[in-house]
């Protein structure tokens, strides 16, 4: 019977308790209530970024269009000749859109 009330006694102080386990859940929640929209507005600003450079390489390609072909570049026109993706296309809209402002290149 001494045997095994020692052997409850190591296996109670190997365990965690219950209210441990809650303070550790706590901890864990806290923080992540705290990251989690920060990261989530990094994306956004990163997004904002790429699509910035996008508007750049658009504009850059309309330059280039409009040099060697003697007339105004519009975005069905970059496409049609390859210098620009449907995606940068839609970036370049989106951008344009978001930001509240005109486009340079025509559609």
């Amino acid at each position: 019977m001494k045997k095994l009330m020692t052997n409850l006694k190591k296996a109670k102080v190997k365990a965690f308790t219950l209210v441990e386990m809650l303070v550790v859940l706590l901890i864990i929640s806290v923080l992540l209530l705290l990251f989690v929209p920060n990261l989530t507005k990094q994306k956004d600003a990163v997004d904002d970024k790429g699509k910035a450079a996008v508007v750049k390489v658009v504009e850059s390609q309309a330059e280039l269009y409009s040099l060697d072909k003697n007339e105004d570049a519009s975005l069905s026109k970059l496409q049609a000749d390859g210098r620009i993706t449907a995606e940068q296309v839609k970036a370049y809209k989106d951008y344009h859109a978001k930001q509240k402002t005109s486009q340079t290149v025509a559609d």
